[in-house]
């Protein structure tokens, strides 16, 4: 079993890091988007934010050790044309940026009270920094933009492996469902 990336594919770590991920913010997303028209009176009403927190947390901790793995492992040669491997290197970073950023934002909305965030009942993120002004409603419409913004560059980026696949006819999709089982 190839855990580690090599020069022409990627492990099944960066493989499971990159669609856990996408599964979560893509689930993320339908859950804000549902959650944020519950009435006071809905059963969910206070049970979705706290699921949409607890994932949130869980999220920056496997953001983080992707990272990390990204760091100590690197992925395999990029693919495509110069100009193709020079945008797919920008959305990364951008991918990386935009969901820290997001979580960022979540996390002031969750805390502007000063309340720590449950996760799950395993552990607690207490408030750090709260009572600052409107820093619910400032980091709420930067936590909406944000996460309008990751779904769209989602789509973007699906579509260009479509692209790569059906057109271009290389591995650039193989490379993410599958790991190689070439040597380094």
């Amino acid at each position: 079993m190839q855990w580690r990336n090599t020069r022409s594919g990627y492990g099944w770590l960066a493989i499971g890091f990159h669609w856990l991920v996408a599964v979560a913010v893509i689930g993320m997303f339908a859950l804000g988007w549902w959650m944020v028209e519950l009435t006071y009176y809905d059963p969910w009403y206070r049970q979705a934010p706290a699921i949409h927190k607890a994932t949130g947390v869980l999220l920056f901790l496997v953001m983080t050790a992707r990272l990390l793995w990204r760091w100590l492992n690197p992925s395999p040669c990029p693919l495509g044309r110069p100009w193709e491997r020079r945008l797919a290197a920008l959305v990364h970073g951008l991918f990386y940026l935009l969901l820290f950023a997001l979580m960022i934002a979540g996390y002031l909305i969750s805390t502007a009270d000063g309340s720590a965030i449950d996760v799950f009942g395993l552990f607690s993120v207490p408030a750090t920094i709260s009572d600052l002004p409107d820093q619910e409603d400032i980091a709420g419409d930067v936590h909406r933009w944000l996460a309008w913004t990751v779904i769209g560059l989602a789509g973007l980026h699906a579509l260009a492996a479509f692209k790569h696949h059906l057109f271009d006819r290389d591995d650039t999709l193989r490379r993410m469902l599958r790991p190689t089982t070439s040597r380094r």
